[in-house]
């Protein structure tokens, strides 16, 4: 029997399609009959639940991560990672042994090579999925956010991140990228992203949201992404807002540590609420919770993951929200700082969350909540209770239809001319061009032929070629121009700094890349070493468009938000005059010297017509 019979036969005598559609505007009697169908629905949702043991309840409530590409034969150093950390050899053995409801994807587990291959895994997951007591899908997820938080590479299509979008400023732009983003993961097999960031990020020293947020405006970040909701759910994939009540405002990383958001309770309306309004009154399906400590919102000072104050009363309460609450990664200090592994995950369900993501201890955390329920702390109705919105989601992605996909299906969507020529597109509209002394942009092939390329390499895992610097080179040769490549590490050392001034001598210019500079980055004696040989430099922020602020007398500066390589080409596209530079600042840049003054308001962007 293949997998589409295998997936109707299973589930579809235990649910049918949802209504959701029904109530169209046609009178009080269709609103009454979707009244009645939603009704019938709900109900064999729950008689679904009911026949599922003790262990199958949990594990739905449950996203854990695992090693491989295959969901059965993973490579050997993969089954022997999955025995570490696990206790089973694989995928399918962890889904048969803790029946756990959703997986994550990550790029260092080996789980995302190619599309096809990825839709292989997600296949093979969900066979293990159908193959359980009770036959049940799995929601598979990433965070495939674009720009710094980037999972699956090329020849996935490749978007800007929302900073960029934010400069660019188009609410179609950010539909259309999540549209497009949603179909290809949903292709694969992928039905949840960890996007978009609802933060607002009023903090330039904010070291985990920057770039990933839309910007430092309320208003602008909901409108924009309200529309990367629709974008996905037009998809068929479920958005996830992040990370509730807000996490803008923050100089710590609570990947590392526990943040304290000082907003006052109307500042918290005023600044991260509007984002998260926005996202569902555009029908966003999970919200992700924030592992930080916000006394305005709730007294205890527990994180908001662990606050019935926020979860329940708050986001359940006062939004109205009543789709997925998902956590942020239980493996996060922000969450373990003040309770431990097995209390957290406890906690994190009597708050009001129902998906409990990434546990580093996947068995300790799942033995934590059985047992508090046969000791009588956690209740079967509770868990019930997020278990039917966890359904409800799946079907309404038609998981409990057909969770399968094909490679046809990869081939027509992955990856193909249409989606790529938008992506280039869209990002032709985000650069930002922030100084232009005399006009030196836009360069010319003939004046300015000779082009030394040297800076930081935000990533140097990745592949030789598909870093910045090489990419930019690539996309400068393909301009026309004699480009000259010198990459380095995020921090150049003394030495190479002297090989940067001395490869200068003889350069039209330079094009300087940087990334996070901050008062004791070499970066800057690198750049104010070259502007001292009297050849021109170009500085472009891979990352931070605050970098310009401790860059000193520069030429001109440019701000990508981003070092994907559509990224860079629109950037070099922009520096050789092929496009108009038309990226606004989504924040504020301040002084260095004057933090309380304003170096480059938000909303500023130079042109070369204007």
């Amino acid at each position: 029997m293949n997998d589409r019979s295998l997936s109707r036969r299973t589930l579809l005598a235990a649910t049918t399609a949802t209504a959701a559609t029904a109530a169209v505007a046609a009178g009080p009697s269709a609103a009454a009959v979707s009244a009645v169908d939603s009704g019938r629905h709900t109900d064999r949702l729950k008689r679904l639940i009911s026949r599922m043991s003790l262990e199958e309840k949990v594990g739905q409530l449950f996203v854990s991560r695992v090693w491989g590409h295959s969901a059965t034969d993973p490579e050997q150093g993969y089954a022997e990672l999955n025995l570490r950390d696990f206790g089973v050899r694989s995928a399918a053995e962890l889904v048969a042994r803790y029946h756990v409801g959703g997986i994550i994807y990550f790029s260092w587990a080996d789980n995302v090579r190619e599309p096809h291959q990825i839709a292989d895994l997600s296949n093979g997951i969900q066979r293990a999925g159908l193959a359980q007591p009770t036959p049940l899908p799995l929601l598979i997820s990433v965070d495939q956010e674009h720009g710094a938080v980037t999972r699956i590479g090329d020849p996935v299509t490749q978007f800007p991140g929302a900073m960029a979008l934010g400069a660019g400023r188009s609410r179609k732009d950010a539909r259309s990228a999540g549209r497009i983003a949603g179909a290809e993961l949903a292709a694969m097999g992928i039905h949840q992203n960890y996007a978009p960031v609802a933060d607002v990020n009023v903090n330039p020293a904010n070291p985990v949201i920057n770039v990933r947020s839309f910007g430092s405006d309320p208003n602008a970040a909901a409108r924009m992404v309200s529309s990367q909701v629709r974008g996905y759910r037009s998809a068929g994939v479920a958005a996830c807002a992040k990370h509730f009540p807000g996490h803008g405002n923050t100089s710590v990383d609570s990947h590392t540590a526990l943040p304290r958001i000082l907003h006052t309770r109307e500042e918290w309306s005023r600044i991260d609420a509007p984002a998260f309004r926005s996202a569902i009154a555009a029908g966003i399906d999970s919200i992700m919770t924030a592992h930080i400590q916000f006394p305005a919102l709730d007294a205890s000072e527990d994180p908001a993951t662990l606050s019935p104050a926020i979860l329940t009363g708050i986001l359940r309460g006062e939004l109205g929200f009543d789709g997925v609450v998902v956590t942020d990664a239980l493996n996060m200090k922000g969450v373990l700082t003040k309770y431990g592994e097995a209390r957290v995950p406890v906690l994190a369900l009597k708050a009001g969350a129902d998906q409990l993501l990434y546990p580093e201890n996947l068995a300790l955390a799942w033995n934590a909540v059985r047992d508090a329920v046969l000791g009588g702390e956690l209740t079967e109705d509770r868990l019930d209770e997020s278990i039917l919105r966890i359904l409800r989601l799946k079907d309404r992605l038609g998981l409990l239809r057909d969770p399968y996909v094909t490679h046809p299906g990869v081939d027509r969507t992955v990856g193909i001319p249409e989606h790529l020529d938008t992506a280039a597109e869209i990002a032709e509209r985000t650069t930002t061009l922030l100084v232009n002394k005399a006009e030196l942009l836009p360069l010319s092939r003939r004046r300015q032929r000779n082009l030394l390329i040297v800076g930081s390499d935000p990533n140097p895992a990745v592949r030789q070629n598909e870093r910045p610097v090489a990419a930019l080179r690539k996309a400068f040769a393909e301009l026309g121009f004699t480009p000259t490549a010198l990459p380095f590490e995020k921090a150049p050392t003394p030495a190479q700094i002297d090989q940067a001034v001395a490869a200068a001598a003889g350069q039209d210019a330079v094009l300087v890349t940087t990334y996070n500079v901050d008062a004791a980055s070499s970066q800057r004696t690198l750049v104010s070493r070259l502007a001292a040989t009297g050849v021109p430099v170009i500085t472009l922020a891979l990352r931070n468009p605050y970098d310009i602020a401790r860059l000193g007398d520069v030429s001109a500066a440019l701000a990508s938000y981003g070092w994907s390589a559509v990224e860079l080409r629109a950037a070099a596209r922009v520096i050789a005059g092929r496009i108009e530079p038309e990226g606004k600042l989504p924040v504020p840049v301040l002084r260095a010297d004057t933090p309380t003054a304003v170096l480059f308001p938000a909303g500023h962007g130079l042109r070369y017509h204007d």
